[in-house]
């Protein structure tokens, strides 16, 4: 009896259940998820490369930089030199020319016709005295300062050999690594761009717009567990249904990423492999 009645609601239950036909996908839409989920394969690969790499291209940047600002400023310490030199020069030039003045006040001085004429005459020899002392007073500091530039050369030459060193090293590790990857990172690029090939401008310029933004480089997610494989937010049913139907390009409501269902994923996995 108990067996009749449990029959009797299984029965009951299935014809009360609603059965949900799916409509047939649209087949642009479908062709264009099945891209961008294919682009988005490609893309992390790339991605996975670049981590291989790690940071060495930006290592070897900042060397690159850094021994530039080196070189520039052993050349602005080079040029401050040449200029104080030069300026230590014209002050030499200057003392010779306030010594002959000072003779010339001198011997006009023995044919003076009095105290006030005399006086006049010392008086511009004091001057020039004077001017002689700030001459050579300016030119022992510029001499300091010659040798202070020295010196900062110096430092920045041993620092600009070690800089070149570390520099040589990383370039060999990152064309030891690339030559590695080279041949798949070109055959995915080349795989990338055949993608974008099928897929709208504006869902393009989307893709890479989140891609972007998205901090592990995912703009297209597989649902994994009724959830966001981004962000790992709650699909809810209804959602998903209108994702496995492929009528439209449909975006997790939480992060932005483009969703797709196993079939989608199946297919451009398929396609990776052709």
């Amino acid at each position: 009896m108990a067996k009749k009645v449990s029959t009797k609601k299984a029965e009951t239950e299935a014809q009360e259940a609603p059965v949900v036909l799916r409509p047939d996908a649209d087949v642009a839409v479908e062709k264009r998820l099945v891209a961008l989920y294919t682009l988005q394969s490609v893309d992390s690969e790339i991605d996975k490369i670049k981590i291989i790499r790690g940071e060495l291209p930006q290592a070897v940047q900042d060397l690159e930089d850094e021994i530039a600002g080196l070189h520039t400023r052993i050349d602005n310490f080079t040029a401050e030199i040449k200029e104080t030199e030069a300026a230590n020069k014209t002050r030499l030039a200057e003392i010779d020319e306030h010594n002959e003045q000072i003779k010339k006040y001198q011997k006009q001085q023995d044919n003076v016709r009095n105290n006030r004429e005399f006086e006049s005459l010392n008086k511009e020899i004091e001057f020039q005295q004077l001017e002689i002392q700030l001459c050579e007073r300016k030119n022992k500091e510029g001499k300091a300062h010659v040798s202070e530039l020295k010196q900062h050369i110096e430092a920045a030459k041993v620092l600009l050999e070690n800089r070149e060193k570390d520099l040589d090293a990383k370039r060999e590790e990152l064309t030891s690594i690339t030559a590695e990857t080279e041949k798949d990172e070109e055959r995915l690029r080349k795989m990338s761009a055949e993608q974008e090939q099928f897929i709208d401008e504006r869902y393009l310029t989307a893709y890479k717009r989140i891609r972007n933004a998205a901090r592990n480089g995912l703009a297209v997610v597989q649902i994994d567990r009724d959830s966001c494989g981004g962000c790992f937010s709650n699909i809810p049913p209804q959602r998903q249904m209108e994702i496995k139907m492929h009528k439209k390009v449909i975006v997790c409501e939480n992060c932005g990423r483009i969703l797709v269902d196993s079939d989608i994923a199946a297919k451009a996995k398929a396609n990776l492999e052709k």
